[in-house]
């Protein structure tokens, strides 16, 4: 029983290709739970539908109900218009025009507040400090898709089309794979972990010799295992993503001048098997350069652990921006998507 307290939890909800995990914290930002679900397939009316089982089982896991909530924070991997909590195009979801902000303020009676996942990412780590006091950071999320997320000078970068940060999709190699969003060659294609997996299922079916599995599709999971345990052609397609995720690093460092590149995402939890290909051939850039030198220190790469949840984290602070953005606003703004999703930065 809830009683007549006051709404204390934060919902911060990261949806990705795989699965959706949502995250509770009080106000002060303490842990109450969290829950994951896959995010299963069907179209965009059966996936708000599963973001809001996912929310309400984390609720009742936590012994709390929805009377409790006093915001959502929901990181989407795609384009989105935060000030009207819609979700304009989600290539790896395939979703278009969806109007996720308001769709769960109308089920839940609380402000929501809708973002790029890997951008509230970004602004989450920032607010949490989680690599002390930098005013900069990118974030680079690797899982299902790649995209970054860029906080400068405190503020969350979104760009003018709200495409800031979409490194998964710039081509590196015109003749490569095809990527989800249509073109061949795209960083997804080489280093995501559907790009790896994908990678690795072509050189099964040519008959390359390999200790991968042949009896179902191949993952990003099976190829680093490989990779460690000395298979020739998963150390191949490894060494080659580290080549391209080192070349990230070293593009958003020129580009934004941060401090601090945070690598997260399914991808990375392969951990050392993940981490020594990207050193090395941060190691090979340094070499060649003495401006990569300056501009790629040694601590430049922050590896988040497994357990860190930055998306669903991310998402919490989102949630409190919009929570506190709507304690200012008249009584009938409560359950608006609008201004609480507005204007969130990093701080």
């Amino acid at each position: 029983m809830t009683g007549t307290r006051t709404p204390d939890v934060l919902a911060g909800i990261d949806v990705g290709g795989s699965k959706i995990a949502v995250v509770l914290a009080d106000t002060d930002l303490r842990p109450l739970d969290r829950h994951v679900i896959p995010t299963g397939a069907g179209d965009a009316g059966y996936a708000v539908d599963r973001i809001a089982h996912a929310l309400e089982a984390a609720l009742e896991q936590a012994g709390r109900a929805t009377a409790d909530l006093c915001a959502i924070g929901v990181g989407v991997p795609g384009r989105v218009e935060p000030g009207q909590g819609t979700v304009t195009l989600a290539v790896n979801l395939g979703w278009h025009d969806l109007p996720l902000g308001p769709r769960l303020a109308a089920r839940f009676r609380v402000p929501v507040a809708i973002e790029n996942d890997v951008r509230a990412a970004a602004a989450g780590l920032h607010a949490r400090r989680a690599t002390g006091d930098d005013a900069d950071l990118a974030y680079l999320g690797i899982g299902t898709g790649i995209s970054a997320g860029v906080v400068i000078d405190g503020v969350l970068h979104r760009g003018s089309r709200g495409l800031a940060g979409e490194i998964g999709h710039v081509v590196l190699e015109p003749d490569g794979p095809r990527c989800a969003c249509g073109l061949r060659g795209c960083f997804e294609a080489f280093a995501s972990g559907r790009g790896i997996g994908e990678l690795a299922q072509a050189a099964v079916d040519a008959g390359e010799a390999t200790s991968l599995p042949t009896d179902r599709p191949c993952t990003a999971v099976d190829v680093y295992r490989q990779a460690a345990r000395g298979d020739a052609v998963s150390r191949r397609i490894v060494e080659a993503a580290g080549r391209y995720v080192a070349r990230a690093i070293h593009e958003l460092v020129m580009t934004y001048d941060v401090r601090r590149v945070v690598l997260g995402g399914g991808v990375t939890h392969a951990g050392t098997p993940f981490l020594d290909p990207v050193t090395r051939a941060l190691d090979g850039l340094r070499a060649m350069s003495e401006l990569a030198r300056e501009a790629l220190p040694p601590d430049v790469v922050h590896l988040l652990p497994p357990d860190a949840d930055a998306g669903g984290w991310g998402g919490v602070i989102l949630a409190r921006s919009a929570a506190r953005r709507t304690a200012s606003a008249d009584a009938g703004q409560a359950a608006s998507v609008g201004p609480a999703a507005r204007e969130v930065t990093a701080s």
